[in-house]
């Protein structure tokens, strides 16, 4: 199935990273557009594969994750990020992905001609992980059911069976709502990850802090990141500790440029993501 859409939109995303910001124009028109393709090929359970864009065909069937769907992985906060990883398909060579979730960044990565190494600790989920990276011959992506963390060792996993997205590690999020299930997962320690990535991608559900409060300039030394900050607690934390190590940080919030304040972090997940590097501007060209 030809979709010439998402090749026009994927090229076009990186030339108009001024206004990536949600509170735009241009994300508002380009995100309602975004989805009504997005339903029309991905809304079905079936394996065959669908054309996206410069990714060539892939295979993701739709998903249910209570509230959440799979279809929600699709959106433009999302396909930004797949065209950032597109445009910078020479520039990174070994991509880890923390918080893989049912694999869809890892399977764009893969498709980038990335080293993949992607981590997901619900075994649930996992399992759907794995069955989407083989429908998709990922040969590239090393996949662990695992969460990351500071050390190693084992922690209480905490699902959110009405939003399994928002799982957690026990104490990142203050009040889990809605129906939980608790259990013990094994912890992948975060340094051997920064020496090895040059691009780290963390959706970590509020254990974000805990991680990058721990890094130091050494580790961004040859390490991009792109994070999800999960409130504001953490965006501070983040802020605070990043500036202090000499980490340079770029907002979605703030159009890709410099965070020189606090109020130009991220507090949610719908205020887009965060970049940290010792680059001097995002690579948007």
């Amino acid at each position: 199935m030809e979709n010439s859409f998402f090749e026009s939109l994927l090229s076009a995303l990186p030339t108009v990273s001024a206004h990536h910001s949600r509170g735009s124009k241009l994300y508002e028109v380009l995100q309602i557009s975004a989805r009504k393709e997005v339903e029309a090929s991905f809304s079905d359970k079936g394996d065959a594969p669908k054309k996206f864009g410069p990714f060539g065909e892939i295979v993701f069937p739709y998903y249910k994750m209570g509230a959440i769907d799979s279809l929600d992985l699709f959106n433009l906060d999302e396909l930004i990020l797949f065209s950032f990883y597109h445009l910078n398909r020479g520039r990174y060579k070994r991509v880890a992905d923390v918080g893989a979730n049912i694999g869809l960044h890892s399977v764009i990565f893969s498709k980038c001609g990335f080293e993949v190494r992607c981590f997901e600790p619900d075994p649930k989920t996992f399992e759907v992980l794995k069955r989407n990276l083989k429908a998709n011959e990922c040969s590239k992506v090393e996949c662990h059911n695992m969460a990351v963390s500071v050390s190693e060792g084992k922690m209480e996993f905490v699902r959110v069976l009405g939003n399994t997205t928002g799982s957690h590690l026990a104490g990142s999020k203050a009040n889990p709502y809605g129906e939980l299930e608790r259990f013990e997962v094994n912890l992948q320690p975060m340094n051997p990850l920064f020496a090895w990535a040059d691009l780290v991608k963390m959706d970590v559900e509020g254990h974000e802090a805990t991680i990058i409060t721990q890094t130091k300039k050494s580790h961004w030394e040859k390490t991009d990141g792109l994070i999800e900050i999960e409130n504001a607690k953490n965006a501070e934390e983040v802020f605070n500790h990043l500036n202090k190590e000499g980490v340079n940080l770029f907002s979605q919030k703030n159009n890709w440029k410099r965070v020189r304040e606090l109020s130009q972090m991220p507090v949610t997940y719908k205020e887009g993501m965060l970049f940290a590097s010792c680059k001097t501007e995002m690579p948007w060209q």
